[in-house]
Parts: structure tokens; C-alpha cells; sequence
């Protein structure tokens, strides 16, 4: 059997945004991720789904497997033909024992390569504001290890040497030795009024910073109760930092926000939510799935050219029409006749990516707004193709006008497996900061997926964001706390006033 191949991937510093694209590559093909602690789990739902993940994470001491484990496992893996991602944070040769690991797989006839990824000593200090190179300042910089190899018998830091010949020096895994390291640099010629920044859980939204001086920073770290994964940066850039810190100053930073959406819709809500610093904590409670029966759909679709309009209320009654058009052997031009609405940009974009000339797209995504779009409505054949479970108001209110409407089924929700034991302890720990809500359906299904005292802890300690009045009434039925409703009902205005709303506060 021909050996499989082992990557050490530098998974970056914690933002999954910063893997490299050839390391997110690999760990979409490999057949086992081999991880640690400090690989941001994210990035594991890119691996294949039948992908082996490997646990081999050590922190604080504590280890899952001792390195000579980890280097017998990547061989064993790699022997049985299998491909290896072995993700590691930051860079795999900058204090990642991935040098150790490369040299096991080469004794063992296994081959490798090495995926550089970003380190936490430079994206640490510029997600806190800090260059650690400026002409104005300094043009060196040293990454030393805050924790040397017990084994050894002396120190390998030659501390009078960089102590005054380094401008900027970072050290990594250092946070438990701080007052021994503050105090070498002293010892050794640095002034005690040299700016010190301490940079906890960098590029992440956990992140933290506090500054001092060598002669301050340990006082302030013990009094701050600062704990690993911890950097400390030493150096005259960090009077920079007041100037230049953007990522802390972004309107949701450091919020976690459940996104209920289907995790299909889901990806641009939660993108629009991190640019703003949030960290969006995906609990789909709705999935769209294809009608028990096409009956029903297809007799519409033959009988396209006896109605007058054509409304779609979503993006998924145009995406489920379609594909039911495709599969019958049908195209858009099989549509022709009636007059189409769709309610939303979102929707109404949708369908003319696919060949509809959408006619009207209501400002108000109310009935009243799309009755006041359309006009009269008396006489008139309608079809809304929609989900089963829909709300009949607007079926309602165009009866109400003198319109006969057909309500057929194009897609049913369901409810998706959710990890309510996550939410629940980031919800008891006090991590959790908002949950929102994008349809009526979303918080009904939200509600009936955990016991009755479990929502009475989220409602009593979580407000809701609610995209439009609708669902406002459904959750304060329920009982939920909206505090953000924005003006427009879409998703982007949703996001927009969420980070609105953190902001004033």
C-alpha cells in the first residue's frame, strides 16, 4: 500500500478568516485533520464529511497526547494511505514543534509539506493596534518563547542581548513567567517605562488587551486575572495603539449572536454580523425541504397562462418553482403570462437571476404595501407558491380585495437537528448577547426546541432582534424581549440595526 501524505497546516492566529487558501484546500480534501487547541474549530466544518477529526489539542499543562504520540499518529495515519491535515495554530515553525513533526515523518519515510499560515506575534499586536515594525519607532523585532523546554539545563534567551538590541520583541506562552521576563529586560538594561501590551485570545472576538510598562505589567496582569493564550509585546509601537486600533472598535465587537436562519440562508447574515465584530453562533431552527407532493405545484404551473400575478414571498418559493420547472423539463419561458411581484430585493433578485421580469417589488413588505403596489386586485387569478407552513395574511387580504388566490406548496420547514447544549452554556455563562429571529417560524420553532425552563433562561437574560413586525408579535407572545425591529424588513437592515443598537448602548 503507497503511504498517504501528511500537510502541516499554519491554521493562522484564530480568525478562520486568516487560514491560507492553499491550507483551507487541503483541509476540504484531506481524509483525517490531526488538530489543536488553538485551531479555530470553525475551520473544521470545511473538512470533508466523512473526514476523520483528531483531537490533539494541549493546554495549560494539560495534553490529550504527549508530542511523541502525536508524531506515532501522523505516521500510523499517513502508513495506512491516508492523507493527513495536521492543522496547527499560527505557523507550524514558529513555536509549533511542527520542525519536531517534520522530522519524525522524514525517519519514517512518510512525506510531507508545510502550509505557513499567520502567526499570532504579527496579526496578535495588529488586531490590537500595534505595528510591530514603524519606521518612526523601531525596524527589529524578535518572537522569543515565553516557556523554554523544562529539560533544558540553562536558558537559550541571551536576555542582555536583546533586552536593549531588539525594538520590539514578542513572547509567546509567556503570561505565568510575566514578572521574570519584565524583570530580565530590566536587569538587562530596558527601561521600566518601556510600554508593554498583553494581548489574550488575538484576532479572535474574545480578544483582550491591557497596557503597562515592564515595571506595571505584572501588577496589572495578576490584578486582571490575565490567563494563556496570551501575548506580550515590549516596545515603544504600542504608544500606536490608541491611533490605530480598529478591530476593538468595531460596534459589535466581542457580541455572540444566535442566528436562527437555515443554514443555507444563513451565510450572509452572519458575515454582515462578523464585519461588524460579532461573533454569530449558527442554531438553525428551520430547514426548507421539497413538498410531501409536486401535485399540487405542477397543476399551477400548467395553468400559469389563467393567472394575472404571480407573487413569490421568498427566496425559496423562487428557488423551489424553479427546480420543480427543471425537473419537469420545463424553463422560465413556460412561466409566461402573469405579472410577477416578489416581495424583498433578496427575492426579486433571485428571480431575475434566473430569467423572471419581476414587475414589482413592493417598498413596504407588508400587505398593505404590496396591495398598494399592485393596485386593484379585483378580478383578478393569483398564485403565491410558498411554504405549507406559511401564515395566510396576505392570501387573506387579497381575498378580502376581490382576488381569487391559489396558495400552493413549493417547499415545507422542518425543524433541523440544533446543539442546544452550546447555546445553553453560553447562555448560563453569560456569553450570550442577542438571538435573532428572521421569520415568525423561526422563533415558533426556536421555542419548541427546548424545554420549557430552558426558554425561560434564554427570555429572561437574552433580547431578541425581530426582522419585521410579524414576527416582532410572535416572539412577544411567546415572551422574548425585542429590542431591535428595523424599518426595513431585510436582512441587511436587520444586521444594520443590530449593530445600531450596540452602538448607543
Amino acid at each position: 500500500m503507497k503511504n498517504g501524505k501528511v500537510y502541516l497546516i499554519g491554521a493562522g492566529p484564530g480568525d478562520p478568516g486568516l487560514i491560507t487558501v492553499r491550507g483551507l484546500e487541503l483541509i476540504k480534501t484531506c481524509d483525517v485533520v490531526v488538530y489543536d487547541y488553538l485551531a479555530n474549530p470553525v475551520l473544521l466544518e470545511s473538512a470533508r464529511p466523512d473526514a476523520e477529526k483528531i483531537y490533539v489539542g494541549k493546554k495549560g499543562g494539560e495534553h490529550t497526547l504527549p508530542q511523541e504520540d502525536i508524531n506515532s499518529l501522523l505516521t500510523r495515519v499517513a502508513k495506512s494511505g491516508r492523507s493527513v491535515a495536521r492543522l496547527k495554530g499560527g505557523d507550524p515553525y514558529v513555536f509549533g514543534r511542527g520542525g519536531e513533526e517534520a522530522e519524525e515523518l522524514i525517519s519514517a519515510g512518510v512525506e510531507f509539506e508545510v502550509v505557513p499560515g499567520v502567526t499570532a506575534g504579527v496579526a496578535g499586536p495588529a488586531y490590537a493596534g500595534i505595528p510591530v515594525t514603524h519606521r518612526s519607532y523601531t525596524s527589529t523585532m524578535a518572537f522569543v518563547t515565553g516557556h523554554e523546554d523544562p529539560d533544558k539545563n540553562e536558558t537559550a534567551i541571551h536576555w542582555d542581548k536583546i533586552a536593549t538590541g531588539i525594538g520590539t520583541i514578542v513572547f509567546y506562552m509567556g503570561v505565568k513567567n510575566l514578572p521574570m521576563i519584565a524583570g530580565n529586560l530590566i536587569k538587562n538594561g530596558r527601561s521600566p517605562k518601556t510600554p508593554v501590551a498583553l494581548v489574550r485570545w488575538g484576532t479572535t472576538t474574545d480578544q483582550q488587551t491591557w497596557t503597562g510598562t515592564l515595571e506595571t505589567i505584572a501588577e496589572i496582569a495578576q490584578r486582571e486575572k490575565v490567563a494563556p493564550p496570551t501575548l506580550i509585546v515590549v516596545g515603544e509601537v504600542i504608544e500606536l495603539r490608541d491611533k490605530l486600533n480598529w478591530f476593538e472598535k468595531r460596534p459589535l465587537f466581542g457580541k455572540r449572536i444566535i442566528v436562527t436562519r437555515a443554514r443555507a440562508q444563513a451565510s450572509d447574515f452572519c458575515q454582515r454580523l462578523a464585519e461588524q465584530g460579532a461573533t454569530p453562533v449558527e442554531f438553525p431552527t428551520i430547514e426548507t425541504v421539497e413538498p410531501e407532493s409536486w401535485r399540487d405545484l405542477d397543476d399551477a404551473i400548467a395553468r400559469i397562462h389563467e393567472y394575472d400575478w404571480l407573487i413569490f414571498t421568498s427566496v425559496n418559493g423562487v428557488g423551489y418553482l424553479m427546480k420543480r420547472l427543471r425537473e419537469t423539463g420545463l424553463d422560465v419561458r413556460d412561466l409566461a403570462g402573469p405579472k410577477i411581484c416578489a416581495i424583498g430585493r433578496k427575492t426579486a433578485a433571485s428571480a431575475e437571476a434566473l430569467g423572471l421580469g419581476v414587475k414589482i417589488v413592493p417598498e413596504e413588505f407588508r400587505a398593505e404595501g404590496i396591495l398598494a403596489a399592485i393596485g386593484d386586485v379585483k378580478g383578478t387569478r393569483i398564485l403565491i407558491p410558498r411554504a405549507k407552513e406559511a401564515r395566510e395574511i396576505l392570501p387573506d387580504e387579497l381575498g378580502k380585495m376581490g382576488a381569487t388566490v391559489d396558495v400552493v406548496t413549493a417547499y415545507r420547514t422542518v425543524k433541523p437537528e440544533g446543539k442546544k447544549a452550546d447555546v445553553l452554556r453560553l447562555v448560563r455563562e453569560g456569553k450570550m448577547d442577542m438571538v435573532t429571529f428572521a421569520s415568525s417560524s423561526t422563533v415558533s420553532n426556536f421555542a419548541e426546541m427546548f424545554s420549557a425552563g430552558e426558554l425561560s433562561e434564554i427570555i429572561s437574560s437574552v433580547p431578541a432582534a425581530s426582522i419585521g413586525p410579524i414576527t416582532t408579535e410572535t416572539a412577544k407572545k411567546l415572551g422574548f424581549r425585542v429590542v431591535v425591529e428595523p424599518e426595513e424588513y431585510t436582512i441587511e437592515a436587520l444586521a444594520g440595526s443590530i449593530a445600531s443598537h450596540f452602538s448607543k448602548r
